[in-house]
């Protein structure tokens, strides 16, 4: 509905017509007749009261539309200006916006066909008439604007939708990136330290009980990341350097650091649990560290010293996947250097 979308148009436009026509009645440019006067304002006042009421209840917007053209007729006929006519370039305007194009255009035809229709009939020879063809060519073009306006209106409601939806699907992908990331991580290790206990179980109960500890350690470990990224969705997050000081790894910090955002401090804490964590399971790294310059641009560096890998030949997996899309989101980008027996070093960017 017109109200709804662009609540200060239909209130500018009574706005000027009633402006218009007290001032007409004030300096004598139409009839002096003070019961008609008071109609007018009366009329004006009750298209202020309806929008109220559009806006309140949100229903039945072809009653609304209805009750709305009712007005405009006893507006205009109480109107000493002749402005009032301007009112029902309101009509396609709300059409376009709560029906569609089609229903605009054929009201706005309509209107100007009422228009033409009724100079035919109070004006005779109103062709031939300069002023009378002017008021015409005006009306026409102040269809043509307001159904230009709804348009944009209605391209704009479309692509704050469209926005919605990628920004939902965007979402949705980033808590995948985080199950896998985080919780997939944990729980891997949870299943891994479960069989272990259940395989010792029998033969050496020190083994089989520190293996029962490690587990409960990564569930502790994946209940703070669920907190953590519930405080990140409910815009509580906290400062890069600090999430990145719970890693268990030396972290250096170099620079202040600045509002990165909370997408931007999930992202590169996220890619920093990542390669720590394959470091120390697919790596066998004894050394991990962690470093973070803040400046034109965030820098995430993890080195570790573990046996490496050729990224050329090795299969890239779902991690290292999801960590370059991820980093895409907020326009970083991702770079792995490694190599057999020497270590990997693992760098994230974000301008």
């Amino acid at each position: 509905m017109v109200t709804r979308i662009v609540p200060w148009v239909s209130g500018a436009v009574y706005g000027i017509v009633l402006l218009a026509g007290v001032y007409s009645a004030v300096a004598g440019l139409g009839p002096a007749n003070g019961v008609r006067l008071a109609g007018f304002v009366a009329g004006i006042g009750a298209l202020f009261a309806l929008d109220a009421v559009e806006r309140r209840v949100a229903r039945w917007p072809a009653a609304f539309l209805a009750a709305r053209v009712v007005l405009f007729f006893a507006v205009a006929a109480l109107d000493g200006s002749g402005l009032a006519r301007a009112l029902f370039v309101l009509v396609p305007f709300a059409a376009y916006l709560t029906f569609g194009r089609p229903a605009g255009l054929v009201l706005g035809g309509l209107c100007l066909a009422v228009l033409v229709g009724g100079f035919a009939v109070w004006v005779p020879g109103w062709y031939r008439d300069t002023e009378s063809v002017s008021d015409v060519l005006m009306f026409a073009t102040g269809l043509v604007l307001a159904l230009a306006m709804a348009d944009v209106a209605v391209r704009e409601r479309r692509a704050a939708s469209r926005v919605a939806e990628l920004s939902a699907a965007a979402e949705r992908n980033r808590l995948a990136r985080d199950i896998h990331d985080s919780l997939g991580h944990h729980l891997t290790a949870v299943s891994i330290q479960l069989e272990k206990a259940a395989a010792f179980a029998g033969r050496d109960s020190g083994v089989a009980g520190q293996a029962l500890a490690d587990a409960r350690r990564s569930v502790g470990y994946a209940l703070e990341d669920v907190r953590t990224s519930v405080g990140t969705l409910r815009g509580g997050g906290r400062s890069l350097a600090a999430v990145l000081g719970e890693l268990g790894v030396p972290l250096d910090v170099h620079g202040e650091e600045p509002d990165l955002g909370p997408a931007t401090v999930t992202t590169l804490h996220r890619a920093a649990q990542e390669a720590v964590t394959n470091a120390r399971r697919h790596g066998r790294a004894d050394h991990v560290r962690v470093s973070v310059t803040f400046g034109a641009a965030t820098r995430l560096v993890v080195t570790d010293n573990g046996r490496g890998f050729d990224p050329g030949a090795a299969r890239s997996g779902y991690g290292l996947l999801g960590l370059r899309e991820r980093a895409a989101l907020v326009g970083g980008t991702v770079s792995v250097d490694s190599e057999p027996g020497a270590g990997t070093r693992v760098t994230v960017t974000v301008p």
